[in-house]
C-alpha cells in the first residue's frame, strides 16, 4: 500500500463520497446547475458551475443545466443563450438540458394534490397584508382569513386563476403549514402568483407561475437529483424543500449548502451590477471591469484560470471574503505558461542610435515564451530610431536606477547595449528625444569583452511599429469589502475613479497587428494583454490589460 495519503476532500465532496459508500440512491450522483435566465453569469456563478459539474465529473455522475424560468417579466432567451455559451466556455457540458417551464403541468397537478390534501389554499389578501401577517422572529404570524376555505372552493379558485379570470395580485396559492413556526419560511409560504406576462418559452399559455421555493425542489425531484447544491442563503429554505418532498411523496432529492464567493473590491450583486450598466459607469455587461464571465473573457481571463481559482479557494460552510489577488495570481500562473511574449511601449520616448546606419534595419531573434520551448522564436525588426518607455529614462538618476540615464549603458532586450550621449528637449524643457550609441559587438545582449550592465529594457523600432490604443483596467471599487457599502446611492462614492486609463498612441512591435482576440500575450515587463474582442480592428488596434505582472494595487495601498 502506498504511504502517500489520499488528498483530503472538501466537505461537499466528502458528503458525496459518503453517500456513494452508503449506497444512497444506488450510489448514483446527479447534480444540476439551475440559473435564472434574468442576467449574465458572473464569477460567483463560476464557483457553483465548477462545483456542480466538477462533482459529477469526479464521481462518475451526471450534471444537468436547468433554467429556473418561473419569472417571465425578468427573463429572456438572450440570457438563456449567454448562459449556455458561458458554461461551455468555462469547459463544461451538461448531460441534459431542462427548464422549470418543462414542468409547469406537473407542478400544477401537484399543487392540486396539495389542495386536496388540505396542505394548500387560495389566499385573497393583498401581498402587503400577507407580509404584515407573517410575524417576526419573536412573534408568531396571523392566520389568513381565507385559510379555512373548503377544498372545493380552493380547487375552484385555483382553476379559475389558471384560466385567467383574475387580475395580477388578486389571489395567490399558499402552502398551509404553521403560522407560528419558528422557521419563518414555513409560515404559509406562497406557491403561485398570478402574472399575465408573456413567457419566453410557453408564450401566453400560463398566467400563473410557481414561486422558486415551490418549483425548485420539485424540479430536482423530477430529474432525480441526488445532491441539490445551493449557496448558504438557501439554508433556511431547506425545511420547506423537504416539506414539499414529504407531502407530495416524490423522489427525495436533498439540498446541501456551501458559502458563496465574495471578492474584495468587486460587486457581485445583480442589482448593483445593473445599476452600473444603467448609469453608464461601465460600457455594458461585457465591460472588462465587470465580474461577469463575459467581461472577464473580454479582459483576457482564461477558463483554465477560473477553474483553477475555484479549486484553490475550495468549498466551505462559512462566509468569507477572498482577496482579489488570489484570483489574479491564478490568472498570472496560467498566462505565464501560455502567453507569448511581445514588446510594446505604452508611453513612448524616441531614441536615435546615432552610429547605426541610416536607412538600414535588421531582424533580431526573440524567444516567444521562455516557459514553453514549443512556442518557438520570432523575428523583431531593429533600426536606427526606436521607442522606449518614458519611465525607463531618468535625467538625474539615482545610483540604484538600473535603466537608461545620461552616460549610462543599458541592454536592449534581444538587441544591443546602448549608451545615452545626449538629451534633446523642447522649448518648455520637456524631453522629446534621446541620442545614443550602440555597441555592434553586443548583438543578442552580451558583450564579448565580458562587461556587464544591470539594466535591460524593452523597445520597438519606430520605423516598423504599429500604433494602438491600450486600456489599463483596475478595480471598479476602492472599498475593499463590498458589504461595507451602504444601500442607496452610496455605491457611487465607492467607485474607483481610476478604474480605466486609456492610452491613445502606444507603439507595438509589428507582429502584434496579427494577434487574434483570443490570444493572450505578455507585453514584456508590463503585464498580460489581449486584443479587445469588440473594438479592435486591423485599422485601429485596441488592447486590454488583463493583469499586471505584479500586484501593483497592493503596493499603491501600502504607499497610502
Amino acid at each position: 500500500m502506498s504511504t502517500e495519503e489520499a488528498p483530503k476532500l472538501d466537505f461537499m465532496r466528502q458528503i458525496v463520497a459518503d453517500s456513494i459508500a452508503a449506497g444512497t440512491h444506488g450510489g448514483r450522483v446527479q447534480t444540476r446547475f439551475p440559473p435564472e435566465p434574468n442576467g449574465y453569469l458572473h464569477i460567483g456563478h463560476a464557483k457553483s458551475i465548477c462545483l456542480n459539474f466538477g462533482i459529477a465529473r469526479e464521481f462518475g455522475g451526471r450534471c444537468n443545466l436547468r433554467f429556473d424560468d418561473t419569472n417571465p417579466t425578468k427573463e429572456d432567451v438572450e440570457y438563456v443563450d449567454s448562459i449556455k455559451e458561458d458554461v461551455r466556455w468555462l469547459g463544461f457540458e451538461w448531460d441534459e438540458l431542462h427548464f422549470a417551464s418543462d414542468y409547469f403541468e406537473q407542478l400544477y397537478d401537484w399543487a392540486v394534490q396539495l389542495i386536496k390534501q388540505g396542505d394548500a389554499y387560495v389566499d385573497s389578501q393583498s401581498l402587503e397584508a400577507i407580509r404584515a401577517g407573517r410575524g417576526t422572529a419573536t412573534e408568531p404570524g396571523i392566520n389568513s382569513p381565507f385559510r379555512d376555505r373548503s377544498v372545493e372552493e380552493n380547487l375552484d379558485l385555483f382553476a379559475r386563476m389558471q384560466a385567467g379570470e383574475f387580475a395580477d395580485g388578486e389571489h395567490v396559492l399558499r402552502a398551509k403549514i404553521d403560522m407560528a413556526s419558528t422557521h419563518l419560511i414555513l409560515r404559509d409560504p406562497l406557491m403561485y402568483r398570478i402574472r399575465h406576462a408573456h413567457h419566453h418559452r410557453t408564450g401566453d399559455t400560463w398566467c400563473i407561475y410557481p414561486m422558486y421555493d415551490y418549483a425548485h425542489g420539485q424540479s430536482d425531484s423530477l430529474e432525480q437529483v441526488t445532491h441539490s447544491i445551493c449557496t448558504l442563503e438557501f439554508e433556511t429554505h431547506r425545511v420547506l424543500y423537504d416539506w414539499f418532498v414529504e407531502k407530495l411523496g416524490i423522489f427525495p432529492s436533498h439540498q446541501y449548502e456551501f458559502a458563496r464567493l465574495n471578492l474584495t473590491y468587486c460587486l457581485m450583486s445583480k442589482r448593483r451590477l445593473l445599476e452600473l450598466v444603467e448609469a453608464d459607469v461601465v460600457s455594458g455587461w461585457d465591460d472588462p471591469r465587470m465580474p461577469t464571465l463575459r467581461g472577464l473573457r473580454r479582459r483576457g481571463y482564461t477558463p483554465e484560470s477560473l477553474r483553477n481559482f475555484c479549486h484553490d479557494i475550495g468549498v466551505t460552510r462559512y462566509n468569507g471574503l477572498t482577496d482579489m489577488v488570489v484570483l489574479e495570481n491564478a490568472l498570472r500562473h496560467d498566462l505565464n505558461k501560455r502567453a507569448e511574449r511581445r514588446m510594446a511601449v505604452l508611453n513612448p520616448l524616441k531614441v536615435v542610435i546615432t552610429n547605426y546606419p541610416e536607412g538600414e534595419s535588421e531582424l533580431l531573434e526573440a524567444v516567444n515564451n521562455p516557459e514553453d520551448e514549443a512556442a518557438g522564436k520570432r523575428q523583431v525588426p531593429f533600426s536606427r530610431e526606436l521607442y522606449i518607455e518614458r519611465d525607463d529614462f531618468m535625467e538625474d538618476a539615482p545610483k540604484k536606477f538600473f535603466r537608461l540615464a545620461p552616460d549610462r549603458e543599458v541592454r536592449l532586450r534581444w538587441a544591443y547595449f546602448v549608451k545615452c550621449n545626449e538629451v534633446i528637449k523642447d522649448a518648455d524643457g520637456n524631453i522629446i528625444e534621446l541620442r545614443c550609441t550602440y555597441d555592434p559587438e553586443t548583438k543578442g545582449g552580451n558583450a564579448p569583452d565580458g562587461r556587464k550592465v544591470k539594466g535591460t529594457i524593452h523597445w520597438v523600432s519606430a520605423q516598423h511599429a504599429v500604433s494602438a490604443e491600450v486600456r489599463l483596467y483596475d478595480y471598479l471599487l476602492k472599498v475593499e469589502d463590498p458589504a461595507d457599502i451602504p444601500e442607496g446611492d452610496a455605491w457611487r462614492e465607492a467607485l474607483n475613479e481610476n478604474s480605466l486609463q486609456v492610452l491613445a498612441d502606444c507603439k507595438l512591435e509589428p507582429s502584434l497587428a496579427e494577434v487574434s482576440s483570443d490570444m493572450a500575450v505578455q507585453f514584456e515587463r508590463l503585464g498580460y494583454f489581449i486584443a479587445d474582442s469588440q473594438d479592435s480592428t486591423p485599422e485601429k488596434l485596441v488592447f486590454n490589460r488583463t493583469v499586471t505582472l505584479k500586484d501593483a494595487w497592493a503596493k499603491e495601498q501600502k504607499k497610502g
